[in-house]
């Protein structure tokens, strides 16, 4: 059995609950720390502030016991081996990511560091803030031989956040000394040496004990680089498969063949090949744009990314010309949106696509009636000023009266509608599909005219779709 690692994890995001949750169910002793008090009062009894599969189970069961949260950061710090920063690096105005929450976080440490402390980056951070961690620390009179700072990068989706945490494809550490590489083996050796695996109640995914979690230990600037790295070559992946979708509509081909037959090449694979209304979340926006910024301050010039942003942008223009095209005015139609957080089985609307398509919708004259099965508190609070704009209980009372129904969200609620009953809600029975949920030809046999990403619309009662409007 693993020896246990007291940590400190500072932030109750979606990276750090996700991770303090993991931590205690691993073995470890975990106190996390956050300072709006309302959040820690909510943690302690027993509200979860996050939609993530597994994570209200975690809680319930550590909660009190192998996991605490307060907002004393001072106690946390001095009962604590290893302290993870996981609060927000949201962009700032020139793409860069804005690191004042990490500074504010460290010189807080600085005060409280009483032991030989290893302190973590977990949070999404440009490469060298290694290196301005220790210079804060160092500034704040925090001698050499009482801290390591390693970089430990998360590499989670947010619907599988818990498994992506206990079964990783990877759990990288850039470390620049043995002793704080150290502590970080201790803390993942119930995964990496498979002890967490041998559970009756351990959370299953693809890890045994016969095949546990692999660990790469780095250098701080390549572990730095290999977060930023790996999202914008899985943003840049469906970025392309987007534009491959664009030039297949355009010559009458399926994207979803395509894709299927680019992922049997197992140099390339078949996930994030799926064409939609591209990226969107907290992750591959702000760091596709930081990791430019990075790249631009040491001169090098990283034009792919402007493309792959670029080409992300287009997509909701392409959905709303859908929309246009296959409505031809939009003045005073009612539609369906269903839809609101950036990606299925999560709550989180941030860079959301369905948001700003529907507030485009809304802008030009349409009456819209959103539904989402976990976002629509958080999207109430986006869209409080937005007229003409309703919520509905389910699929079936947005689509009630609708002149078409929108899917803009791939929650798998929505991959399994009830066709017959959708088409006797609806006023016409048009569905535009920004995901790709459903077939083609299925839809016209059930009566719908039909409009994705990719691939060839099929119109009811016409022998040829209706000309593209003019952008």
């Amino acid at each position: 059995m693993a020896k246990q690692v007291s940590i400190c994890v500072i932030g109750s995001g979606y990276v750090g609950l996700v991770a303090a949750a993991c931590f205690a169910d691993m073995g470890h002793k975990v106190i996390c720390v956050d300072n709006d008090e309302a959040r820690v009062k909510l943690l302690c009894e027993g509200g979860v502030p996050i939609f993530e599969e597994h994570l209200p189970e975690l809680l319930a069961k550590h909660r009190g016991r192998s996991v605490v949260f307060t907002s004393n950061l001072g106690e946390a710090v001095e009962e604590s081996e290893a302290v993870f920063i996981a609060v927000g690096t949201p962009q700032g105005d020139s793409g860069a990511a804005d690191l004042s929450y990490v500074e504010a976080v460290v010189a807080e440490i600085a005060r409280m560091i009483k032991n030989y402390t290893v302190i973590v980056e977990k949070s999404t951070v440009p490469v060298y803030t290694n290196d301005w961690i220790r210079r804060v620390l160092h500034r704040h009179g925090v001698g050499k031989d009482r801290f390591d700072v390693v970089s430990n990068p998360e590499f989670l989706r947010e619907g599988t956040a818990v498994v992506d945490f206990l079964h990783p494809d990877r759990i990288v550490v850039g470390a620049s000394n043995e002793q704080s590489a150290e502590i970080l083996r201790r803390i993942y050796e119930p995964l990496t040496e498979g002890s967490y695996y041998a559970q009756p109640d351990a959370i299953q995914g693809c890890c045994t004990m016969a095949q546990p979690a692999r660990m790469l230990v780095t250098t701080p600037q390549s572990a730095e680089i290999i977060k930023h790295a790996s999202n914008a070559f899985l943003a840049m992946k469906i970025s392309f498969i987007n534009a491959v979708a664009n030039l297949a509509e355009a010559v009458d081909a399926d994207v979803e063949d395509i894709a299927k037959g680019i992922g049997l090449d197992s140099r390339i694979g078949s996930r994030f090949l799926h064409a939609g209304l591209g990226y969107g979340g907290s992750c591959f926006p702000k760091d596709v744009a930081a990791f430019h910024w990075v790249a631009q301050e040491r001169g090098v010039n990283f034009q792919l990314l402007n493309e792959v942003r670029k080409i992300n942008e287009t997509q909701r223009e392409v959905f709303f010309n859908k929309v246009r095209s296959a409505l031809w005015t939009l003045r005073g139609k009612r539609l369906a949106a269903l839809g609101l957080a950036f990606k299925g089985e999560t709550d989180d609307i941030r860079e959301s696509p369905s948001i700003e398509i529907i507030k485009k919708l809304l802008r030009a004259g349409a009456l819209v009636t959103a539904y989402d099965p976990a976002a629509m508190e958080h999207a109430k609070e986006t869209l409080a000023t937005e007229e003409n704009l309703k919520y509905a209980e389910n699929v079936y009372e947005a689509a009630q009266d609708a002149d078409a129904v929108l899917i803009l969200t791939d929650w798998k609620e929505f991959a399994a509608i009830d066709l017959e009953r959708l088409i006797r809600a609806v006023r016409f029975p048009i569905i535009i599909d920004g995901r790709n949920l459903y077939e083609p030809a299925e839809m016209q046999k059930r009566g719908f005219t039909y409009v994705s990403m990719g691939r060839q619309s099929s119109y009811q009662g016409l022998e040829a779709k209706p000309h593209k409007m003019p952008a």
